[in-house]
């Protein structure tokens, strides 16, 4: 029988081999035999036979020369044949290969993946970058890219975001992408109120997304999809914007994905907060278009760096009460954004805040949002009372809706900014008077104190 299928089978085997063997060999073999232990194989005879059928691993090189017949080796009485051994080795080395391979390829794979495993300390840091690298082609004469260049190099780093409740599609938005591994800038409004989303790319690709976090007084979320080599947006400097500076707004408007508007820089370092009036952010002001859907974009300079996220829902105070204003939207600064984004990545939340549990209109803003007849005495005086959280201990205290918080911690108060004075430095905890006001119903007003229990803040609200 041919050990070997793939050798050449020879057309005449002899009946059987005749082996000469050395007697110089087979003396030196006794000998050794008489001093130690008996060895693993037994020397033949100076003439030995051995039939075909039975003979052992061979050359390949002795088969190739004798027209595939080779002389067999001398097998081990009652052991192994040295080709045997070499075989098993191999064997064994392939195994061991093929393990070391597989380890290898699963740390990449999990690597690649951005996958975790338990006791990872995870440190995230997405900070300004330098600007990228640019492609001659779309390159102006300043060495600033064109219109063209920002849509072919910025645009696949913007997705379109959808909100869902329910199974049903409460709201569409955009996003920035901010890491090869998929985490997602976006505003809050856009999601807070959502239980699934889905983010889709660019060139059509849909992937479930899940909420890290969001906070509702600067209107910032993050979203993570499951995904690798995703291409991040460049951050920018926002401090180095310069007024007049060109400036790209991409998005999603109206659901139009990959859209792009170009404007220039109108306004730096604007106190804005959004129309719900609840937290003042630095934001870029621009004559960019930026239209309901755009939430949650880019403001790109003509390096391809994101100097800020585009929001629809921010208005500078009560300016736009009276009507709408064409080409006047706002930009949250990177550089006011980041180290928001960082936390909702690292927390889920902002640390270091405190909650109240209040609702109120400022000073300026009772009379028109009441319609109360202020008297002088707390005419632009204090925030007026709104709503309380039943969860909040200040439910619990005498203050009531109707009422006025005029003072904090010795701190008057009038407004988010005062109030945000008054709170500085506390934590989740601590406790603060405040003085309060009821007008009566017969036009006196009744003062009172109260203590104030603060709350640790994770929702972003107040």
């Amino acid at each position: 029988m041919n050990e070997f299928p793939n050798s050449p089978i020879p057309q005449e085997q002899p009946d059987e081999v005749t082996l000469p063997v050395n007697e110089e060999s087979v003396q030196e073999a006794a000998a050794l035999t008489e001093e130690q232990p008996a060895p693993a194989f037994t020397a033949l005879p100076a003439e030995q036979t051995v039939a075909p059928a039975e003979q052992p691993l061979f050359s390949c090189d002795d088969a190739l020369s004798q027209g595939g017949a080779a002389p067999a080796a001398a097998v081990p009485a009652g052991g192994v044949s040295l080709g045997a051994k070499i075989l098993l080795v191999l064997m064994f080395l392939a195994i061991v290969g093929f393990c070391v391979f597989c380890i290898v390829w699963d740390l990449q794979k999990g690597s690649q993946s951005g996958g975790y495993l338990a006791g990872d300390v995870i440190n995230v840091h997405i900070g300004q970058q330098n600007k990228p690298d640019t492609d001659p082609k779309y390159l102006r004469e300043d060495g600033r890219y064109t219109y063209e260049g920002i849509a072919a190099t910025v645009m696949p780093s913007i997705v379109q975001i959808h909100t869902y409740r329910g199974g049903m599609v409460i709201g569409t938005g955009s996003g920035i992408i901010l890491s090869a591994d998929g985490y997602i800038a976006t505003n809050a409004h856009v999601v807070n109120n959502g239980d699934s989303f889905s983010v889709t790319l660019t060139d059509e690709t849909v992937y479930d997304a899940v909420r890290v976090g969001y906070d509702n007084k600067t209107d910032i979320a993050v979203l993570k999809v499951e995904a690798v080599n995703l291409p991040p947006a460049v951050m920018g400097n926002s401090d180095e914007a310069v007024l007049g500076e060109e400036v790209c707004a991409l998005g999603c408007p109206a659901g139009f994905s990959g859209s792009i508007s170009t404007g220039i820089v109108s306004g730096l370092h604007r106190k804005v907060r959004s129309e719900s009036d609840t937290f003042e952010m630095d934001c870029i002001q621009t004559d960019a278009a930026i239209s309901p859907g755009n939430s949650g974009g880019a403001l790109v300079n003509l390096y391809g760096q994101v100097i800020g996220i585009t929001s629809s829902k921010y208005v500078s105070g009560s300016i736009f009460d009276s009507g709408s204003y064409e080409g006047l939207g706002f930009a949250i600064t990177t550089n006011e954004a980041l180290p928001i984004i960082e936390e909702l990545i690292k927390n889920g939340y902002v640390s270091g805040r405190v909650r109240v549990g209040i609702q109120f209109y400022e000073a300026a803003d009772v009379a028109e949002a009441t319609g109360l007849e202020l008297p002088r005495e707390l005419d632009g005086v204090g925030v007026y009372i709104t709503a309380m959280d039943e969860d909040a201990p200040i439910a619990q205290t005498e203050l009531e809706v109707g009422d006025f918080i005029v003072e904090m911690n010795g701190v008057e108060v009038t407004d988010y900014d005062s109030l945000n004075e008054a709170l500085d430095g506390k934590k989740g905890g601590d406790t603060v008077t405040a003085r309060c006001a009821r007008l009566e119903e017969d036009g006196d007003i009744y003062y009172f104190e109260i203590e104030i229990l603060l709350l640790a803040d994770t929702s972003g609200d107040y």
